[in-house]
C-alpha cells in the first residue's frame, strides 16, 4: 500500500497522487491504443477477405454510430460518480475487444461483429473522456490545469511514436488480432490504475427530475451555444479536426498509388514529424506564462491552419517526402501547442456540474463530423482527384482561424472542491 501512495506521487510530481494514478492510466491506454493501430482493417483485409467499401464503413460508420450511441452518455455521466464511470468504459471496451480474438480462435469472426465491436469501443471512448474531463476538473485547481493537460498531451504523442513501430513490429510476428489483445490488456492496466488512485470524490450533482427526459440529451449542445467563448472554439476544432482527418486517407492514396512511395516512407512522413507534439505541449506552459492563455490560443490556432494546403503539392521522390514531413512535423508543432491550452480553456470555462455533458456533446460532433467530412471527401477524390480534394480541404482550413474567440473570457464564478492531494 505504501509503494503504491509513493508510486503515485511519482508519477503525478506536484500535480498529486490521483492525477499520477490517472496520467499512468491514460498513457497506458493509449499506447494500446496505438499498438493496435491499424488492426481492424487487417483483420477485415486479411482474415475476412474484405473490399474497399467494408473496410471504409469499418472506420467511418463505427465511429458515427458510436458517437450516436454516446449521446445518451453524456447526461448519464454527469450525474454519476466519474471514477466508477472511468472503470466501466476501460472493462467495457477490454471485455469488447477480447471478444475479436476469442471468436477468431474459434473460427466464428465476422465483420458484422467487427464493425458492432467498433462501435462500442467509440461510444465507450466518448464517455471515458467526458468523464475523465469532468473528474479532472474537480481533482485539480484551475492554475494546475494546462500542466496537468500538457503532461497528457505529451503522452498522446510519445505513444504516437512509439505504439505503431512496436505495433507494426508485433503484427509482423504475430499477427493484427494480437495487437487487439495487447490493445485490450491496457484498458484492463488502466482500470486497475483508476482503481489505485484511492482518495475522495466530490459527490455528482442531482438531476431536477428522477428519469431523463428527451430534451436532457441535448443540454451539451445548449450550454456550448449559449456561450459566447466556447461557441466559436467549439466549431473551429470541429471542422478543423474533421479537415484534417478526411484528407488523411486521400493522401495515402496519392503517395502509397500515384507517387509510389513505399509503406516505410509513408509511414516515416507521419511518425517522425510526432515529435513535434511532443515539443509543443511542453512549450505551452512557458508560452502561455509570457503572452497569456487567449494569446496562445489564438496563434496556435491560427498557425496550425496554415500548414495542410502543402499537401496538395506533394510530388514523388526524396523531395515529397522531405515535404510532407516538414508540413506534418508544422502541424503537428501548432496541435502540440493548441490542444493543451484549448482543452484547459474550455475546461476552465465550462461549469462543474455541466463538464461531462458539455465534453460529451463536443466529442460526439466531433467524431459524427469528422466520419461525414471522411465520406463526403472519399466522393470528391473519385470525382476531382485526391490532390485536388487534398487541397480543397487546405484552403478551407484557412478559413477556419476566423472561429476562433475573439476575447479572453471572464472566468466562470463557481466553487470546485479539491480532493485531498496528500
Amino acid at each position: 500500500m505504501r509503494s503504491r501512495h509513493r508510486l503515485g506521487h511519482l508519477l503525478g510530481h506536484r500535480l498529486g497522487r490521483q492525477f499520477g494514478w490517472l496520467w499512468a492510466a491514460y498513457g497506458t491506454s493509449a499506447l494500446g491504443t496505438w499498438l493496435a493501430f491499424g488492426a481492424f482493417p487487417l483483420i477485415a483485409i486479411e482474415v475476412l477477405g474484405a473490399g474497399p467499401a467494408e473496410v471504409a464503413a469499418l472506420s467511418s460508420v463505427g465511429a458515427a454510430v458510436g458517437a450516436a450511441v454516446a449521446v445518451p452518455l453524456g447526461p448519464w455521466v454527469e450525474f454519476r460518480r466519474k471514477r466508477p464511470v472511468l472503470i466501466t468504459m476501460d472493462l467495457v471496451r477490454c471485455v469488447a475487444l477480447l471478444t475479436i480474438p476469442a471468436a477468431f480462435a474459434l473460427g466464428v469472426l465476422t465483420f458484422l461483429q467487427l464493425l458492432l465491436v467498433a462501435v462500442v469501443v467509440a461510444a465507450a471512448d466518448i464517455a471515458f473522456r467526458a468523464a475523465s474531463g469532468a473528474y479532472l476538473k474537480t481533482l485539480l485547481p484551475a492554475e494546475d490545469l494546462l500542466v496537468a493537460h500538457a503532461r497528457l498531451e505529451s503522452t498522446a504523442w510519445t505513444t504516437t511514436i512509439v505504439g505503431p513501430p512496436l505495433g507494426g513490429a508485433a503484427i509482423g510476428l504475430l499477427g493484427p488480432v494480437a495487437t487487439v489483445v495487447a490493445d485490450a490488456v491496457s484498458y484492463l492496466f488502466s482500470a486497475l490504475g483508476i482503481r489505485a488512485m484511492g482518495g475522495h470524490e466530490p459527490p455528482p450533482g442531482r438531476r431536477e427530475s428522477a428519469r431523463m427526459r428527451a430534451g436532457d440529451l441535448l443540454d451539451g449542445w445548449r450550454y456550448v451555444l449559449a456561450d459566447a467563448t466556447l461557441r466559436p472554439l467549439f466549431f473551429n476544432t470541429v471542422l478543423f479536426n474533421g479537415l484534417v482527418m478526411a484528407a488523411s486517407p486521400l493522401l495515402a492514396v496519392l503517395m502509397l498509388g500515384r507517387l509510389g512511395f513505399a509503406p516505410w516512407q509513408y509511414g516515416l512522413a507521419f511518425a517522425a514529424p510526432s515529435i513535434g507534439g511532443l515539443l509543443g505541449a511542453r512549450s505551452a506552459r512557458p508560452l502561455v506564462t509570457r503572452f497569456g492563455q487567449h494569446q496562445v490560443l489564438v496563434a496556435a490556432g491560427t498557425l496550425r491552419a496554415l500548414w495542410p494546403v502543402g499537401l496538395a503539392f506533394v510530388g514523388p521522390g526524396t523531395g515529397g517526402l522531405l515535404l510532407v514531413i516538414g508540413v506534418e512535423l508544422g502541424l503537428i508543432l501548432c496541435c502540440g501547442v493548441f490542444n493543451p491550452v484549448s482543452a484547459t480553456y474550455r475546461l476552465q470555462r465550462t461549469a462543474t456540474d455541466r463538464a461531462a455533458r458539455t465534453l460529451s456533446a463536443w466529442a460526439v460532433t466531433t467524431k459524427a463530423t469528422t466520419a461525414l467530412l471522411t465520406a463526403v471527401w472519399g466522393v470528391l477524390g473519385s470525382l476531382l482527384g485526391p490532390r485536388t480534394a487534398i487541397g480543397l480541404a487546405g484552403v478551407l482550413l484557412l478559413a477556419t482561424p476566423l472561429l476562433l474567440p475573439r476575447r479572453a473570457p471572464a472566468p466562470v464564478p463557481e466553487s470546485k472542491p479539491v480532493p485531498d492531494r496528500a
